[in-house]
């Protein structure tokens, strides 16, 4: 997923502007639900503790890469409203440089009012998966690593 097409300001606003479409929650959480359904996921080889996000309920993977000096990040999940939580970070956060991720915090998901409708367990997922975006982004500016980096 990249985001040549709008800032990542732009991308935050663009998410805000769809929810505010939706009259109930249950609208929304089936919108999240079908942005998972569209995540094309991770293969088979990625799915390890490799790549496995630590304090999400479910089973999370992250996998990131560097291509022209942005960030590219492909993620999946066994639980489909936590594919469209990382739908929405995708959007934001894939493709982007490294300094742009680490000064861009997920204030989105209060605009959405996200937050307060999760779970205290979904709610914890989603930290720790900004929190894994962060790292990688953390790691790629640190180093000059071009491959793919393993953990986080």
């Amino acid at each position: 997923m990249d985001n040549e097409a709008g800032s990542i300001e732009e991308a935050k606003q663009s998410i805000v502007d769809e929810f505010s479409l939706f009259d109930s929650w249950v609208d929304r959480y089936e919108y999240i639900v079908e942005l998972g359904k569209q995540l094309p996921g991770l293969p088979d080889e990625c799915r390890t503790d490799q790549f496995k996000v630590k304090g999400c309920q479910s089973q999370v993977w992250f996998r990131a890469r560097r291509e022209s000096g942005k960030i590219i990040f492909d993620a999946d999940s066994d639980a489909m409203i936590v594919r469209g939580l990382i739908a929405l970070l995708l959007r934001v956060y894939s493709g982007r440089v490294a300094a742009e991720i680490l000064a861009t915090p997920p204030d989105f998901f209060d605009a959405i009012e996200l937050g307060s409708h999760l779970s205290g367990n979904r709610a914890n997922g989603l930290a720790a998966m900004v929190n894994h975006i962060q790292s990688y982004a953390r790691s790629f500016s640190e180093t000059n690593v071009t491959a793919t980096i393993e953990t986080a």
